[in-house]
């Protein structure tokens, strides 16, 4: 009977299987009814290579699909989790120094030194780290030929910005072993490779004591949203970064920049391996939180030190995290569909003037992630994942020249001022950047408009700064290491040392279809006989990040689409997944005036636009910050965001 059954399922099933890629039969036979259906619809979609060019409302459908999918099988929990409520969140209603205490069934979700999490198996490749070699990577597929820009769409301050949010989100702990990696000689002439050899510490791994996934990494930044990179990831980095006097944090009244301490390094959440443009980022942000103390100061008079700090942290908190989500992302990912998709993360499909005048109606898809009654983990402790930051590989966005501005000069067409001098990147990162008096002889107003001219670098091949073939790394606490290292081949050993999943693995694990040949991924000639030189005709050996900078990109967007869909499940995690930003996003906890404050900031404009108005007014032609300048403000487009098509 049971044979008989057997074969009958087969045979209703086998037309239904017909329509899937054959690398996903074993994934959808595990799949319930409606995840069969919901897959059949994305994967159909998927197949034509389409749904970017579907109408807004249909590829928000799309979306919510693959959004809903991978929620399902793309978060993957690594070390213990906790069973039963372990502490009551009335007790914390503010963001603790190292990120504990904010998921009352899980107090260290989230907080420095847990585990990453993982949005697909690890991989093991013990037998594969040098294979290919990865300073060959590096150096053929990698380094920079010559430097491709975005155009008008993305500059400095974006690249800026994301570097920002790194400091906030991840970074591994190391361990005190060390690996040398040695140019082999196909490619170790000066002209090629910068260094012949170069040491660099392994990633700790830690017994997870579970089974499952044995061996997983620690993250030494909190995984949530919550301004670590200005006011650090524990005790002790906040009790650096504080005036204790009327809640606010340090900041040079002088220059409008970070302080330095007795050693150089600028006093702030995190210091380690930064440049001027993160630091400009922390500075403005400290701006924020002061001005922040200020309104909830002239409102509340009776708030003490610690009452200011707390509420001015839980504000400005929320909003980086609103810049990120519908100013950043959106000039990232330039099209209507994403610029609907990241609203509605934040505001629903009903709008911001509706949220505004009702509050929060309907669940995540109506109302929005931020507002929702409860935090949201889909059964899976909060954390940041490794291919998360496997994604978030981005250094080709930065040019090997900073382009300063006159800004003492009257603007030119567009608002453009003249250019003043080029400065080597080399000199703007790390201690020389900042210690070295750069950044102060620059000042906040020039290095911003400076930044904001200039176009970033493209995430395609060949696009790599050279200048981070021969960096100097930083500790935790800043201070310079002796041992230079080849970034571009650093990276690439690191993904395949964390069993991050190459290239056409990743993309099975997120339900997206392989690529069969080269002809798949590119394109670029060049790039093409690259590739087979250093893989030969193997695509399943190709390494993630140089997949995600071959990838033919999207009409629109700066990334790869298989970059991308970790940020589909991710970017939705870090709201839901956060009480600050759900249960407790409300006037009890951030206070009246200043839950105001989030609701009426909409852009990195205005955060500009409080603390450096003239800058603005004279400088700035584009509706974004994140643009190149001298951009022209969009036209007007007379028909409803949801109902428009693609260009």
């Amino acid at each position: 009977m049971h044979v008989i059954m057997s074969s009958i399922r087969a045979l209703f099933s086998a037309p239904f299987y017909g329509l899937i890629h054959r690398d996903f039969h074993q994934l959808v036979a595990t799949m319930p009814l409606t995840d069969k259906i919901l897959f059949l619809i994305m994967h159909s979609v998927d197949k034509l290579g389409k749904w970017h060019r579907l109408p807004v409302f249909l590829g928000l459908i799309y979306l919510a699909i693959r959004r809903t999918l991978q929620q399902t099988y793309n978060l993957i929990n690594v070390g213990p989790t906790p069973v039963g409520i372990s502490f009551n969140p009335v007790d914390y209603p503010y963001r603790t120094s190292d990120g504990k205490f904010n998921d009352p069934f899980n107090e260290v979700a989230g907080s420095q030194g847990s585990f990453f999490g993982r949005n697909l198996q690890p991989v093991h490749q013990n037998d594969k780290l040098m294979k290919p070699d990865p300073v060959v990577v590096a150096t053929k597929l990698l380094a920079r030929t010559e430097f491709k820009d975005t155009g008008k769409q993305f500059n400095m301050i974006a690249v800026s910005w994301i570097q920002f949010m790194i400091h906030d989100w991840v970074d591994h702990l190391e361990d005190t072993q060390q690996i040398e990696l040695i140019a082999p000689s196909e490619v170790a002439s000066e002209y090629q490779c910068p260094l012949k050899s170069f040491k660099f510490y392994k990633t700790k791994e830690v017994p997870t004591d579970v089974n499952g996934i044995d061996i997983g990494h620690f993250n030494i930044r909190t995984s949530w949203w919550d301004g670590s990179a200005i006011y650090g990831s524990n005790k002790n980095t906040l009790l650096k970064v504080r005036t204790y006097k009327n809640g606010k944090l340090k900041i040079s009244e002088d220059s409008g920049l970070l302080p330095l301490d007795e050693d150089g390094v600028v006093v702030s959440g995190d210091v380690r391996n930064s440049w001027a443009g993160v630091s400009v980022l922390q500075a403005l942000f400290v701006k924020e939180h002061n001005a922040v103390c200020d309104a909830l100061k002239r409102e509340y008079g009776d708030l003490n030190d610690e009452d200011l700090y707390r509420h001015a942290r839980l504000v400005t908190s929320a909003v980086i995290a609103k810049v990120h989500t519908i100013d950043w992302t959106v000039e990232l990912l330039k099209t209507d569909t994403l610029l609907a998709a990241m609203r509605a993360n934040w505001y629903g499909l009903l709008g911001k003037k509706f949220k505004d005048a009702f509050g929060h109606v309907g669940g995540a898809i109506l109302g929005g992630l931020v507002g929702l009654p409860s935090p949201q983990n889909h059964g899976v402790p909060y954390s940041l994942t490794e291919e998360f930051t496997s994604v978030y590989r981005m250094h080709a966005l930065l040019p090997d020249n900073l382009l300063l501005r006159d800004i003492s000069a009257a603007p030119g067409p567009n608002k453009l001022p003249p250019l003043d001098e080029e400065v080597p990147m080399a000199e703007m990162i790390g201690l020389r950047g900042e210690r070295e008096t750069r950044l102060l002889q620059i000042g906040f107003e020039k290095q911003m408009v400076s930044m904001g001219y200039q176009p970033s670098g493209a995430l395609e091949l060949f696009n790599y700064p050279k200048f981070l073939r021969d960096l100097i790394p930083q500790d935790i606490d800043g201070k310079e290491r002796t041992d230079h290292v080849d970034l571009a081949a650093l990276e690439i050993y690191r993904d395949r040392e964390r069993k991050v999943a190459r290239y056409n693995e990743f993309r099975r694990g997120l339900m997206l279809i392989p690529i069969t040949n080269w002809e798949d991924l590119t394109d670029d000639a060049e790039a093409i006989k690259t590739l087979r030189e250093v893989y030969g005709d193997n695509v399943e050996d190709l390494d993630l990040l140089v997949g995600i900078m071959a990838e033919k990109k999207i009409p629109g967007f700066a990334i790869s689409e298989t970059a991308f869909h970790i940020f589909t499940v991710m970017a939705t995690r870090r709201l839901e997944a956060d009480r600050f930003f759900t249960s407790y996003f409300n006037k009890e906890t951030y206070t009246k005036k200043g839950l105001e404050w989030v609701n009426t900031t909409e852009n990195m404009k205005d955060v500009l636009q409080r603390h450096h108005p003239e800058m603005l007014t004279t400088w700035m032609n584009s509706s974004s910050v994140f643009t190149v300048w001298d951009s022209p403000p969009p036209s007007h487009n007379p028909v409803p965001l949801y109902l428009r098509f693609p260009n």
